[in-house]
């Protein structure tokens, strides 16, 4: 096991009606900023439940961030967060509000130039307005970890601070019953595909981190497709694990101590960012691929994967690994996710294109040995054409 430090701040309140403990998170003499999406809170009753929470407080709204949140939306918020000396934000929502709230809370006490310098160029953050969040849609994790991703034009890119996780975060299985079918399917494969980017790597004899790994995956193998079942998909204890699945995914806990390999993440954001498609639906395009190219360097953990995931027991072991990487693409093709770039309608034209922006954003090393360059991007990316 690789050496590590791990703190997780967020304290979390899960269930029903936890909501109302917003009034005592924060402080009672806050001035707090309620940051949501396109309205889809005052809807399904979340929005009158924070409302009502925040009675004694003075508060005030922004809303417009849309997913894949911009940097043009989300710097609208600073002025209002200047005029009347906001201290405090909320961020409502699923995980492109909480990220965007990280960065308004970075970019309202930032001293450089341009708040983009922190996602453009590595600016530090060195501080920012404290958060809490309410969570109503189950993916990123983003309500419990201080990563953030921000879009500006075709850019999409991210910056990680713990000064940005959040205070609290509530997570009410409740919420979610109202989300479409899409946003349940692509919550499942984000969290699905966060764990795999911890998980898929080389041994280093982290068999905590490693079995954890796996209870997650299979939860959301089981878990994922009956919540878009009709006569299951309003089950609350369904709902329940996912949720909890995906906010453990990705806080620190299941990576601390292992390699890494964010290579799905990277490709895909430059999907997202030049052609408009779902976040979790460039992973599950992207990771069948990752899994293909480089089945030789990850063959001791695609086959644990094939033995303790899917129980995969005959067959020899490039067989089980066959099998395996086959089962994944299933999985995600009934959660109801493209697996081919030729399911969105993307061919070699677009393969190019992607490629040079890889480039442009400096991403030819990717990968945990940071050998996947560009010539091995390009080859993940013909993998996932048809």
């Amino acid at each position: 096991m690789l050496n590590f430090s791990f703190h997780n701040p967020t304290r979390i309140h899960f269930g029903s009606n936890q909501i109302t403990q917003i009034t005592n998170e924060i402080p009672a003499d806050a001035k707090v900023l309620l940051v949501y999406g396109t309205g889809s809170i005052k809807n399904n009753g979340v929005y009158q439940q924070v409302t009502d929470a925040l009675k004694n407080h003075q508060w005030f709204e922004f809303s417009g961030v849309e997913p894949n949140p911009s940097y043009e939306t989300l710097t609208k918020a600073l002025p209002i967060i200047a005029s009347e000396n906001i201290d405090y934000l909320l961020a409502v929502g699923g995980g492109s509000v909480v990220d965007g709230v990280k960065f308004i809370a970075a970019a309202a006490q930032f001293d450089g130039d341009e708040p983009w310098d922190i996602l453009a160029k590595g600016a530090p953050v060195t501080k920012a307005l404290p958060i809490g969040a309410v969570l109503t849609l189950p993916a990123t994790g983003s309500e419990n970890n201080g990563n953030s991703v921000v879009t500006r034009g075709r850019d999409k890119l991210a910056f990680a601070s713990p000064l940005v996780k959040p205070q609290f975060a509530v997570l009410d299985p409740a919420v979610t019953l109202t989300l479409s079918d899409r946003q349940i399917s692509n919550g499942v494969v984000d969290a699905f595909v966060h764990v795999m980017e911890q998980y898929l790597t080389y041994d280093v004899n982290g068999k905590v981190q490693d079995r954890f790994a796996e209870g997650l995956l299979q939860t959301l193998i089981e878990e994922g497709p009956k919540a878009l079942l009709p006569t299951t998909k309003d089950d609350l204890e369904i709902r329940a694990n996912i949720m909890w699945s995906a906010t453990m995914a990705l806080n620190g806990l299941i990576g601390a101590g292992v390699p890494q390999d964010w290579s799905t993440h990277m490709i895909g954001h430059e999907l997202t960012g030049g052609y408009g498609i779902d976040h979790a639906r460039t992973l599950s395009i992207i990771l069948p691929a990752v899994m293909k190219v480089k089945r030789n360097d990850k063959h001791g953990k695609l086959l644990q994967y094939a033995t303790r995931v899917w129980n995969i027991t005959d067959g020899s072991d490039d067989e089980k690994i066959s099998q395996a990487i086959a089962l994944t693409e299933d999985f995600f093709k009934e959660m109801q996710v493209p697996t081919r770039l030729s399911d969105v309608q993307l061919g070699e034209t677009e393969v190019k294109d992607i490629l040079a922006k890889l480039d442009e954003h400096g991403m030819r090393a990717l990968g945990e040995h940071g050998d996947i360059d560009l010539t091995v991007s390009e080859q993940i990316l013909n993998s996932a054409l048809v």
